[in-house]
């Protein structure tokens, strides 16, 4: 085994395909199947299936890139560690969000002051979040609360409660509040199951005997606006995520604490990449920007 076979399948593992690794390394795409052939001979595995142009990672191969992914993380960080007197100039930072809304008040000052750094944010719930950062698909994550375990470094970013919201022309609307145990009554447009919202909505109910009862589960949160913008039924969300939306009313739950404490996180064993390292630093400095935004 050789450093240059393992780095050949770690780049076709992440990028799809032995053409765009070569690509990415700057090498040829004949160069790149023979390191790879060269490792899977000399151990006897199987690490890719190669259908026609498509190539998907086996279960060996699955296993394999969990273990490189952390072997070329610590290069990159001692990389960083060697090169720390350099500014961070460019880069790509995939970031992962509940909603965009939890990071603009860091993003604007971060392109300002970084502007050569390209930045991916993508949308999820708080399970595929955790799911995307354990698989290094992602470098920071936003959610509804820490995680539990030490395997994360955070960031608290605020806290917001969790309100309901109608249509604009439902009857609900036109009230300043709604009791707990009124939502059972109204069918619900719920979030897929791993959403934290969902979630203290769930134990909010169980700890009052209530049954609640998604009558239309979606996934996503503008799913979720959409259906009951519609008429569709009642929504539940964070008021920081509320927006602005003429067709929307918010409708405060005016007996229960539901909170929904925000979070920003990162893979501990990540924490000193330089670009990781320089927005968790800015979401620190601007915490308390968070609920002015």
């Amino acid at each position: 085994m050789r450093y240059v076979q393992l780095r050949a399948f770690h780049y076709v593992a992440l990028y799809g395909g032995f053409s765009r690794a070569g690509e990415a390394l700057g090498l040829t795409q004949p160069a790149i199947s023979d390191q790879v052939r060269k490792l899977e001979a000399e151990y006897d595995l199987r690490l890719f299936d190669r259908h026609r142009r498509q190539v998907t990672v086996t279960e060996a191969g699955r296993r394999l890139l969990e273990i490189t992914h952390r072997l070329f993380e610590v290069e990159q960080q001692a990389q960083d560690f060697l090169s720390q007197t350099r500014a961070v100039r460019s880069g790509l930072l995939k970031i992962i969000v509940s909603s965009a809304h939890h990071i603009l008040h860091i993003l604007g000052p971060f392109r300002e002051k970084f502007p050569d750094v390209h930045v991916s944010v993508s949308v999820g719930n708080t399970e595929s979040i955790i799911d995307n950062l354990n698989a290094y698909e992602a470098d920071i994550g936003e959610v509804g609360g820490a995680p539990e375990g030490r395997g994360f470094e955070s960031v608290y970013l605020g806290e917001t409660p969790i309100v309901a919201f109608a249509a604009a022309d439902h009857p609900l609307a036109a009230r300043d509040g709604i009791a707990f145990a009124e939502l059972a009554r109204y069918p619900l447009v719920m979030r897929e199951r791993g959403s934290k919202t969902r979630e203290k909505l769930e134990e909010q109910a169980d700890a009052r005997g209530i049954r609640l009862s998604a009558q239309v589960e979606a996934e996503g949160r503008e799913a979720v606006r959409e259906i009951v913008a519609a008429g569709g039924g009642i929504g539940v969300v964070s008021e920081a995520e509320f927006g602005q939306d003429a067709r929307l009313v918010k409708v405060p739950i005016t007996d229960a604490r539901l909170i929904m404490d925000e979070t920003l996180i990162c893979l501990r064993e990540r924490q000193d990449s330089k670009l990781i390292r320089a927005f968790m630093d800015m979401a620190r400095e601007r915490a308390a920007d968070y609920r002015k935004v």
